[in-house]
Parts: structure tokens; sequence; C-alpha cells
């Protein structure tokens, strides 16, 4: 049985706010169950990731205003790669599903073209921010572990994320991260992710540790610090 989730099928989703020793203690029992993501580092079960995040003018992402409030765009980057994924992430209740496209760092610049060409990879993300009037607002960066597990009800998948840190993004490109912003310090963002049922494996987990389910978004985390759309709250 394969341990990825298809990125392209719907699956569900499910955060947790924790606080640091609980979140260590959650961790340790997760590594004991289920195995590190194929896709890490060689390290260990851990990587970093760097998103660039986008939204209007006016933050409808942020406010989420009608389809806006369903939908995020971003540019992922997994820790010094050459290759970043253009992605789009669509979430109704806690289904998610996702697009996303992988290409060169070097051709990020396509995106500031007023056409990229229709034979490029990335030419879809490229269409989409045009027609929401889509800019880079935000880099969120963060330490992720990633752990995966194959159960009868399908594949599963766990991630804790650390050290949050986010620096405002005027531009298409990726901003060393020494100047950030340090994101609900001294907590990990917890997220279950798997097919239709919540797997007995994550019951567990939920009901020893005594887990309370949260609308948990980094973004809009990240956009509260930094007062993108205060003006529009307080109008």
């Amino acid at each position: 049985m394969s341990l990825s989730i298809d990125i392209g099928k719907p699956s569900r989703e499910v955060k947790f706010l924790l606080p640091r020793r609980q979140g260590d203690e959650v961790r340790e029992w997760a590594r004991k169950r289920l195995g590190p993501d194929p896709n890490s580092d060689g390290e260990g079960d851990g990587y970093r990731v760097t998103s660039l995040y986008f939204d209007t003018e006016n933050y409808d992402v942020f406010h989420r205003l009608g389809s806006y409030g369903r939908s995020k765009h971003r540019i992922r980057r997994y820790g010094s790669s050459d290759g970043v994924f253009l992605e789009r992430k669509l979430k109704t209740g806690d289904v998610v599903v996702k697009r996303r496209s992988l290409v060169g760092l070097d051709e990020l610049e396509f995106l500031d073209r007023e056409r990229s060409g229709q034979h490029w990879e990335g030419d879809w993300f490229h269409r989409r921010l045009a027609a929401r009037g889509l800019k880079p607002v935000c880099q969120i960066s963060y330490q992720r572990t990633a752990l995966v597990s194959a159960t009868a009800l399908g594949p599963v998948r766990f991630t804790m994320d650390g050290d949050i840190g986010v620096l405002r993004g005027g531009r298409i490109g990726f901003y060393s991260s020494q100047h950030a912003v340090r994101l609900v310090e001294n907590h990990f963002i917890v997220e279950m992710k798997y097919l239709d049922e919540m797997p007995g494996l994550f019951r567990t987990m939920v009901r020893e540790f005594r887990m309370v389910p949260q609308a948990v978004s980094k973004y809009r985390l990240a956009a509260s610090m930094l007062s993108f759309g205060v003006e529009e709250m307080a109008a």
C-alpha cells in the first residue's frame, strides 16, 4: 500500500496548536508508530519549508471574501532546492484538494511577465494569479517533522511545524529568514491528513494527549501579525 496521499485527490485535514512540551511528547509518540516521510532531507524525518503567499491588494484571501475564502495560492520551496512548487490549495470544511507543479527556481521570473507562455509548466498558475489579481505579500518559513504510514483506511500523514517565521514580501522570490518575525513561539502546529475516516492511530493520539482541533492558518496568523487589511477591518 502506498504511503503517499495523492496531491490531486480530496483528503481530510485536521489541525492542532500544541504547547512545546506537549508537542515534543506527541512527536515522540508518533515517531514510534509512523515512519519518516520519503521526501525528508535524508537526515531523519524533518526539513525546512519556505512558502511565498499571495493575496489581492485588498487582502480578499485574508478576509475570506467570496471564493477567495476557499483557496490559497503559494510558491513552496523545500530546503535550498533549486526546484519549487507552484500550488493552489482549495479547502471546503476539512476537505482539501491541491494542484501543484514543479518548476525551476530560475523560472519564477516568468511570473513577472504579462504572459508567461502556454508551454511553460507554470502557465496555469500564472493565469490564476492574473485572473484573481494576486500578488506576493509574505514569506513564511518553518521546520517541519513529517511522518507517514499505511493503514487499513489508506495512507496517513502527520506533520508538526515549529520555528515559524514570517517576512513581508513584495516580489516573487525568496528572502533570507534571518530577520523573520516569530509566529506562535513555543508552540507547534500539528496537522493530520487522511482520506475519508480518521484512522484509529490518530484517534488514539488525540484521546491520549487530549488534543483539541483548531482552525490554525499560518497565513492568517502571519497576516494578522503584519497588520494586513487592518484598515479594511476597521472600516
